[in-house]
Parts: C-alpha cells; structure tokens; sequence
C-alpha cells in the first residue's frame, strides 16, 4: 500500500514538471517564430493534451473495439466542450444585451 502511495505521488509530480517543461517548451517556439501564444496554445497544448485519446482510441480501433474508440472521442470531445463552456460561464457569465427600443421610441 505504501509502495502504491508514493508511486502516485512520484507519478504526480514527473507529471507536473513534466507539463511546466511542455509549456515552456511551447512558449519558447511562439517567440522564436514570432506567432502568438494564443495560437501556440490552441494547436500544440490542444494536440498535446489530446494525445493520450488518440492513442488510446487508435489501439482500441486496432484490437477490435471500434465502438470504444468512438464512445473514447464522442465523451472526451463532449467533456471538453462542456468543461469549457461551464468554467468561462462561472468566471465570466454571459450577458444578453436586449434591444431598448420600445413602442413608444423611435429606434431609427
């Protein structure tokens, strides 16, 4: 049980170093070539963090369980995109902007 613990807790923190060097890594590309670090996020942080689906969903494929690939793509994209939305909704709550004109006013 011990062993089990402290494997947990080295495999968390290879991966946190290991995800601060990717970062750095990525921001390091985006000076170099002069692209914007938004853009360096969406591409090659997306395509690094999407990785491990892929993987996983391209062995499935391969041993014959097409149908846990796609459940693997369908949920993780959903979970995403859900995630996504949630976390921008609680930070920044959407606002309508609704239309003042009325009856009464010209709204040219």
């Amino acid at each position: 049980m011990l062993l089990a613990i402290l494997a947990v807790i080295v495999g968390l923190v290879i991966l946190i170093y290991s995800a601060d060097v990717f970062i750095d890594g990525a921001v390091a590309i985006a000076t170099k070539y002069h692209i914007p670090r938004m853009l360096i996020g969406a591409l090659i942080i997306g395509v690094g963090t999407s990785a491990p689906k892929i993987v996983v969903s391209a062995l499935s494929a391969f041993a014959g369980s097409p149908g846990l690939a796609l459940g693997n793509a369908f949920g993780s994209n959903i979970t995403n995109i859900l995630l996504v939305l949630g976390m921008t909704a609680l930070i920044a709550p959407p606002s309508s902007s609704k239309n003042k004109c009325s009856k009464q006013t010209l709204c040219g």
